[in-house]
């Protein structure tokens, strides 16, 4: 239980439907209408952090089988393109303060699965990495406990870490013992750093490659793509035998931040940055500058998340799809979706020409 939780936290004061009679546990479940996003399949799943970049693609599959989805937000614009992604009544929008117990509660005390995607890459003046990614998580597992929610998935980073010199790693690490604690049977999954759309990684890379030469481009990552992320999550729902289990999720292939630089010139018909690589002190005095003023492209802790490599795949003995029921994409067969918005009117509709190198730990080969 929730320590400082009132016992009563999910009884409803009075009862508002059939389903308000029978526990969470305990709700039949009625299945009707053809398969598809017009179906009802019965199931009821709460989405925490919706509205993020993973959650979006979350929302979206779990609606299109026909699932009720409950989305809890805090602002207003922040959910409205989730509403088309499900039939009428299939989209449950919920206001959600992480702090608010009762809140949470609401969100819950319905399903028979609970989503947490809740994190903070970045620290605020209202929400620090340990009250995001510690205390936020045990409040949501501990409630969806003591509401009966049959399953919760929560999902950590694969670089999550005690030991980590990354108050984030090492946050993400703390709410993954937390969430263990309330919630004994909770599936943990730990993905790679992700690529999609509207993602920080190859837009980044694009954008402002003088972020990513830090530790002269050494530090190794698996990017993963969010659409396979997404699709694993939602296979957990069909899936009750990982309960209990803990997932690494890693990309294909691993990546020095040196190779994604070229991978990315070669899909975007633009030059490596020379930029200089700028000392570390000198970074990170100039993002806490850069903080108190506005919100920054690079956070502190996210200077020092560059010089950290994540477990290579070999390390992993290439994760747990199998067990989700997914084959990762590599990311030359999508990241033009992603990069070609940054090539020339002239080069807009080219080929993209990558090398036949062997495959190997990175397929690019680098030269000084």
């Amino acid at each position: 239980m929730l320590r400082g939780a009132p016992v009563s936290l999910c009884r409803p004061s009075h009862t508002r439907a059939y389903a308000d009679l029978l526990t969470v546990r305990n709700k039949p479940i009625i299945s009707s209408g053809p398969a598809g996003r017009s179906a009802v399949t019965g199931h009821v799943a709460t989405v925490f952090g919706c509205t993020g970049f993973l959650g979006r693609y979350v929302v979206a599959k779990l609606a299109k089988r026909g699932t009720q989805v409950v989305v809890p937000y805090r602002d207003e614009n922040t959910k409205r393109h989730l509403r088309p992604m499900g039939d009428l009544g299939q989209i449950v929008p919920l206001e959600l303060d992480i702090r608010n117990h009762e809140q949470i509660a609401e969100c819950v005390r319905h399903s028979d699965i609970v989503y947490n995607l809740i994190g903070r890459d970045y620290e605020t003046k209202n929400f620090d990495f340990h009250s995001v990614n510690v205390t936020g998580a045990e409040a949501i597992a501990g409630i969806s406990a003591d509401c009966g929610v049959p399953r919760l998935v929560h999902v950590s980073h694969i670089s999550a870490n005690h030991k980590s010199s990354s108050e984030f790693y090492k946050t993400k690490a703390e709410g993954e013992d937390a969430v263990r604690a309330a919630f004994p049977d909770a599936i943990v999954v730990r993905p790679s750093e992700m690529y999609g759309i509207e993602d920080r990684l190859l837009n980044s890379f694009a954008a402002w490659p003088m972020l990513w030469k830090f530790n002269k481009g050494g530090s190794t990552m698996n990017p993963v793509h969010v659409q396979d992320v997404a699709q694993a999550l939602a296979n957990i729902s069909r899936l009750p035998e990982l309960d209990g289990e803990t997932l690494n999720l890693p990309g294909p292939i691993t990546f020095s931040h040196k190779e994604l630089e070229q991978l990315v010139s070669l899909f975007t018909f633009h030059p490596v940055s020379t930029f200089p690589e700028v000392p570390k002190n000198l970074a990170l005095m100039i993002s806490r500058l850069a903080q108190k003023a506005w919100w920054p492209m690079l956070s502190p802790d996210g200077i020092e998340r560059r010089f950290i490599s994540e477990p290579t795949v070999e390390e992993l003995s290439g994760g747990d799809w199998d067990k989700v029921g997914v084959t990762p994409a590599e990311i030359e067969e999508v990241a033009i979706a992603v990069l070609r918005r940054y090539r020339s009117g002239r080069n807009y509709v080219r080929p993209v020409v990558l090398p036949n190198a062997p495959k190997r730990t990175s397929h690019y080969h680098i030269t000084e």
